[in-house]
């Protein structure tokens, strides 16, 4: 992984440098795999991200933080009592691998001062955050390891904590380079350089044995004599120098396309024109961005998945019913059949016998008065077998009005069920999601809970300004959408929205003017980007004024009718300009 333990001995340094003496004034735990430290430091405040996340552990400042949950769990409660208010008094590192320790002077409950350490173990998927006590007992951690998981370390509170099992790897800042070549020149002659290295050091990621590889090789063979061999010396002791001073360069390489792809402590130079490097202050800054964007993403998707999960059901519950219910309304297309049968019972009463099982009538319905072979229920009188076939036609006709009324209604429900669901996907904090709660929780799909506190306040409409000044706002969710279209709009104002696509209500305030079509295309872009086809492109989008846009009685929040509109096709936009 790109977070080697060289690039962690900087963020250690980095540490140090700012908050070394620092107080805990606060802990928090947004999720079950991340802590953040409050610390109240001679410049100031900092906040310290401890992450264990699979795909992003890290332990680094940042400047924003993940939104906490209402109450806070457990672990984090064992924390706040027993480092809340500590003093931080060391940062080590072992060796240069990938486990730090967070040394604070605490309080206990009797007065006493006392030594607590927490572990920061970036192991990719066994990553973990682990607190010891200053007999090197483990107090707790976020991932709690049994027997079960495995046999070689366990991490479980009330037993010794043990390191990591450690690689047969050199420490490049403890050894010297020439021993660290000799060792190379060692291994497999067929072996790229670059997996040699990552065999051999300690604390170095793939980028960066690449990068070594690409400045010394140059396109050479494998076999390292000579001039290639004064040029590994040489780039080991950069990297050495680098390790030792902690004197390295954060930066991200970046695609074509624009997407990060990996980070480094020094420069890199390997991917030549089809990468883009950018420099930043600091390492921690370097995390922050690097993964800031991915985790925003990954939090909400996590935090929305029993949302998700019960509108996906609901969602399948609803096309069920409604297969079922076209397939019995479908059954009724045969109902004039059973009153036909019911008047030609009726016309003939006098010529069938009580106790047949069938009767042939001429069916004077036909225009070729052919004859009709009708089935009779022997264990009743021809009359009442007439009746029932005139019972049957009448329950057939109410059926097929309540079946397709019930259709219709269905239909309509699926719609809306289909558009949470999307608003859900679309979601960019807590605030969003307890927002989309209330509304399934007011519409009978969510259990309101006894005693549960009152959800912070809705966030305001999404609100951008079009090239020549018109403001234009998009709602969040339903409700939302509602306000902002029945209640926010004006009668001259425009209203848009993705044609026969979810998405959100969109509307361009006019304020005493004419909306210019520069507006409105711009609006149009941007309500594009705020629906289910926001990674498409061409996407239509309806447009009209607001006094064409009414709201059916007992429509479900955010379904709308409208008229007199017009059609664009354009390209979805964020509305931000890079």
């Amino acid at each position: 992984m790109a977070l080697d333990g060289i690039f962690l001995r900087h963020i250690k340094s980095e540490i140090e440098s700012v908050a070394l003496g620092a107080r805990v004034s606060q802990i928090y735990q947004p999720n079950r795999e991340e802590l953040v430290f409050a610390l109240r430091t001679m410049n100031g405040n900092k906040k310290l991200l401890m992450s264990a996340r699979a795909n992003s552990p890290r332990v680094n400042f940042c400047t924003t933080t993940p939104e906490n949950p209402a109450q806070p769990p457990m672990f984090c409660m064992l924390l706040r009592k027993r480092i809340g208010g500590g003093k931080l008094v060391a940062v080590r590192q072992m060796d240069c691998d990938r486990v730090i320790f967070f040394d604070f002077e605490c309080i206990n409950e009797l007065g006493d001062t006392v030594m607590i350490t927490v572990v920061c173990e970036i192991m990719g998927m066994y990553s973990n955050v682990i607190v010891v006590n200053s007999d090197g007992v483990i107090i707790d951690s976020l991932k709690r390891v049994d027997m079960t998981m495995s046999s070689r370390r366990l991490v479980l509170p009330n037993i010794m904590y043990e390191l990591p099992e450690p690689q047969e790897k050199l420490n490049i800042v403890e050894t010297d380079v020439d021993e660290i070549a000799f060792k190379l020149r060692n291994l497999e002659s067929e072996m790229p350089l670059n997996k040699a290295l990552l065999r051999v050091i300690q604390g170095v990621s793939p980028v960066i044995c690449r990068e070594i590889e690409h400045k010394v090789m140059e396109g050479a063979t494998n076999l390292i004599e000579g001039v290639l061999y004064d040029k590994l010396i040489s780039e080991l002791k950069t990297m050495k120098e680098i390790a030792e001073n902690c004197s390295g360069q954060p930066c991200v390489i970046y695609r074509e396309d624009g997407k990060p792809m990996d980070f480094s402590f020094m420069p890199i130079s390997q991917y030549g024109g089809f990468a883009k490097i950018e420099y930043f202050d600091s390492f921690s800054g370097l995390l922050d961005a690097f993964y800031d964007a991915r985790d925003t993403k990954e939090r909400m998707r996590v935090k929305s998945q029993s949302l998700v999960k019960l509108l996906t059901n609901i969602s399948e519950r609803i096309a069920r019913k409604l297969s079922k219910q076209q397939t019995e309304l479908k059954n009724c297309e045969n109902r004039e059949q059973l009153r036909i049968c019911g008047d030609l019972l009726q016309a003939n009463l006098y010529r069938i016998e009580r106790g047949a099982e069938y009767v042939d009538v001429e069916n004077f319905y036909d225009e070729n008065y052919g004859t009709l072979r009708i089935k009779l229920n022997p264990a009743i009188s021809p009359a009442a077998n007439a009746q029932k076939f005139y019972k049957d036609y009448q329950k057939a006709k109410n059926a097929e009005n309540v079946l397709t009324e019930q259709i219709k209604k269905g239909h309509n429900e699926l719609l809306y069920v289909e558009s949470v669901l999307d608003t859900v996907m679309r979601a960019e904090n807590e605030r969003d999601l307890a927002q989309i709660r209330d509304e399934l929780t007011e519409q009978g799909y969510l259990h309101r809970q006894k005693g549960k506190q009152k959800n912070s306040a809705a966030l305001p409409p999404y609100e951008f300004v079009s090239s020549d000044g018109f403001k234009i706002l998009v709602g969040r969710n339903n409700r939302q959408n509602d306000k902002l279209t029945l209640k926010m709009a004006g009668k001259n104002d425009i209203w848009l929205h993705t044609k026969d696509i979810h998405g959100s209500h969109a509307v361009v305030f006019a304020d005493g003017r004419e909306v210019s079509d520069t507006a409105i295309y711009e609006a149009a872009r941007i309500a594009a980007y705020h629906s289910k086809a926001q990674n498409s492109s061409r996407v239509p989008v309806d447009y009209t004024l607001i006094k064409y846009v009414s709201k059916p009685n007992g429509a479900k929040p955010g379904m709308v009718i409208y008229v007199n509109n017009k059609t664009l096709y354009v390209n979805p936009f964020n509305g931000i300009e890079n």
